[in-house]
């Protein structure tokens, strides 16, 4: 069977998409800079941009967002009459982690096993690369059919919100006949994946504080309020015996009707230890896709080095909440706070502050664009049919493009399959799944294009 000219084109441009991972992947570029300095999203913002103008790309410019962040935009003018299709990235990375973990440098792309490792390789910097391709091969066999508009974030992993409030307050800036979000993946490696849905999200840091300062426990200990006893009897009661989540007043008994997620295969995914029992009621599929989760993500307390015989005066952690379609975030975040004011012991002095925030998201996957895409990955992926999943994960930029621009339509793709391991160590992207993604956007756009004219 003849390969497709789109596919040939991108499996020719492979060795060089590898090539400009590597010089993306190696800015460091955490948007907080307690991490990581600014220069490294700054350097990492530039190299986008000077991407864009390579390609031919107008109006190229680096925005200021309210949240300190650059987001990168540009745009590539189609055909009169034709439709404009906004396709989405980010350049922002999870911090590295245990680095001692990795088993090749987080910020060196490095080949092992027929997958390219590296931070940020799959979340999301591989998704910008994607775009890249899929516009090469279509430029290279007779143009591209659409107006492209691209917009590559700068702070997508710290949930700061900065692009929504830029878009927000730029409603033209992004508006779109169709928006491809490059920052989800497939369900497994070779299964063509739409995302369908998106949870949403709220985080917040507790403190608690018993005592004007630490005292010894062979003294004081048995009576005096020890500040990190009370913060784990809060975070505790945001869990069901079963390991449930169970915040006073939100509702988590949703279940997704929808792809099945095989227990067996999900244990394999999160590389859950032998004998450790999953939490939390109901399939695995409501359980990360329909319904609320929190995970306390930080605690600050003494460390084990160094420890004393101290009765704790002050604790402090930060909690993930993960809120599923149909739930308000900003409610979720009301009733978080007021579960943990009810479940504070000993009158302890608990005070909150709330570091991020972003609205779930359902697609209508029976639009035009989706009957584009489906065509598309039937070719880019031979044998195969389009499949819907959800995503536990939060993008919270989908729902506010939504809401700003309520005709688009939206669909989310991209390399954070589960073998990549995105947020934790040895995240990875498989070069396969680049290149059959690429050619399915290049064909999608294509393909979008005459669903227009038709």
């Amino acid at each position: 069977m003849t390969a497709h000219p789109i596919a040939e084109t991108v499996a020719s441009l492979m060795p060089r998409a590898k090539a400009e991972l590597a010089e993306l992947v190696a800015f460091q570029s955490v948007a907080d800079e307690a991490v990581s300095p600014r220069s490294e999203c700054e350097a990492a913002a530039e190299w986008v941009a000077g991407a864009l103008r390579a390609e031919g790309f107008e109006d190229v410019a680096l925005l200021d967002t309210p949240d300190g962040s650059q987001s990168v935009y540009g745009v590539l003018p189609g055909p009169a009459g034709a439709p404009t299709v906004l396709l989405y990235a980010h350049y922002d990375v999870q911090p590295k982690l245990d680095e001692a973990a990795w088993l090749s440098p987080p910020f060196e792309l490095t080949e092992r096993d027929g997958r390219w490792y590296g931070r940020g390789a799959a979340d999301c910097k591989g998704g910008f690369v994607m775009h890249l391709l899929a516009l090469r091969a279509l430029t290279a066999n007779g143009g591209v059919p659409v107006t492209v508009k691209v917009i590559v974030e700068g702070s997508e992993e710290q949930g700061t919100g900065g692009l929504e409030r830029y878009a927000e307050a730029h409603p033209e800036l992004l508006a779109a006949d169709a928006i491809v979000i490059g920052d989800t993946g497939n369900f497994r490696v070779g299964l063509p994946t739409v995302t369908a849905t998106l949870r949403g999200m709220t985080m917040i840091r507790v403190r608690v504080d018993t005592l004007e300062g630490n005292l010894h426990s062979g003294q004081f200990g048995g009576a005096a309020p020890d500040a990190l006893a009370a913060l784990i009897r809060i975070l505790d009661s945001l869990r069901a015996e079963d390991g449930s989540t169970v915040i006073d007043g939100l509702p988590a008994r949703a279940e997704w009707d929808g792809l099945r997620y095989p227990e067996e295969e999900f244990r394999r995914d999160a590389r859950v230890l032998p004998g450790v029992e999953l939490p939390g009621a109901g399939t695995v599929a409501d359980r990360i896709w329909a319904r609320p989760a929190v995970t306390v993500i930080g605690i600050d307390c003494h460390p084990v080095a160094g420890a004393t015989p101290s009765v704790p005066a002050s604790a402090r952690a930060q909690i993930s909440l993960r809120v599923p379609p149909g739930q308000d975030a900003a409610e979720a975040t009301e009733l978080l706070f007021a579960h943990i004011e009810k479940h504070t012991p000993w009158n302890a002095r608990v005070s909150m502050e709330q570091v991020g925030q972003g609205q779930a998201f359902q697609a209508d996957v029976t639009s035009p664009a989706y009957t584009s895409m489906a065509e598309a990955m039937r070719v880019a992926y031979p044998g195969e049919e389009m499949q819907a999943s959800g995503m536990g994960g939060s993008i919270p930029l989908c729902s506010t493009l939504a809401a700003l621009y309520p005709e688009a339509e939206i669909l989310l793709i991209g390399l954070s399959e589960p073998e990549a391991q995105i947020h934790a160590v040895n995240e990875s992207v498989s070069p396969e799944e680049l290149e059959r993604l690429s050619v399915a956007e290049a064909l999608f756009l294509s393909n979008y294009a005459a669903s227009k004219r038709a």
